[in-house]
């Protein structure tokens, strides 16, 4: 039994035509109200020489301006992203948590670039940049009676409006850390990827609670043994959220096949 299928016909066409409206109409305001913030800021992050430098990490002015032409790219895609994420959470009852960070803020995109380079040497920005999944990125989130059943109708539903399913991770079978469902997609037009994480009320609040914890262990300055008693208190936060029935068996809808090419037709 296909459940993605199964979901995706119980979201009748008159409620699919409402959602997006509504969803295009929102997201046409905030768009444009956010744009300009995240434009400046990342003019911000640049130093005297054109590079970026904080928390002794660093990018050439040559690698800054490459990322700062990834997040324009971003922040352009995320106009046709947004409106049917939207509509998803419209369709399933979900909560559509922090939309107002939607973009990745520039400094946070440029230390993410900055470590990799640094933990990988010899690794180009353009592989760091093709590796990135959540300059565009959302949270939905349902209560832990509705979740799996929002979460399966969501992921079906933006699959069945082209986005192509990137990468899947369901931590909620594992016995320690993080939980939730952390979905990649990559937009059909554009063929930008966004991020959308599934979470319950209490799975996101222990992510926000560990958010400080989990930033310092992933600095390059953060010795071994401080990282494992980060870890330590990440998990004991985690272990502490409820798991929604069957949120263990969520999986990643089917990615789709392109349509066969047609043949042209035969002449006598």
């Amino acid at each position: 039994m296909n459940l993605y299928a199964t979901a995706r016909r119980t979201v009748t066409r008159a409620a699919l035509a409402t959602a997006l409206a509504t969803a295009l109409g929102a997201g046409a305001v905030h768009t444009a109200a956010a744009a300009p913030t995240t434009a400046s800021g990342a003019a911000r992050t640049a130093d005297r020489n054109g590079g970026w430098s904080k928390d002794g990490l660093h990018l050439s002015a040559a690698d800054n301006k490459k990322v700062d032409a990834f997040l324009t790219h971003a922040r352009r895609a995320e106009r046709s992203i947004s409106p049917q994420v939207r509509a998803a959470a419209l369709l399933t009852h979900a909560t559509v948590v922090g939309f107002d960070q939607r973009l990745k803020s520039p400094d946070s995109l440029k230390r993410k670039i900055a470590t990799r380079m640094q933990e990988t040497p010899g690794q180009s920005v353009e592989t760091s940049l093709a590796q990135i999944n959540d300059s565009v990125r959302y949270t939905l989130q349902w209560s832990t009676r509705q979740y799996t059943h929002g979460a399966t109708v969501a992921a079906g539903l933006l699959s069945s409006w082209g986005n192509d399913s990137k990468r899947w991770s369901n931590t909620w079978a594992r016995a320690k850390g993080y939980k939730a469902v952390n979905s990649a997609w990559r937009a059909p037009r554009s063929g930008q990827a966004f991020e959308v994480q599934f979470h319950t009320p209490q799975s996101k609040a222990a992510q926000l609670a560990t958010h400080k914890l989990y930033e310092e262990q992933r600095l390059p300055s953060t010795t071994p043994q401080r990282a494992r008693e980060l870890q330590k208190q990440q998990d004991a936060i985690f272990a502490a959220v409820p798991i929604p029935a069957g949120a263990e068996r969520l999986t990643a809808p089917a990615r789709r096949s392109p349509a066969p090419a047609r043949l042209p037709a035969r002449t006598a």
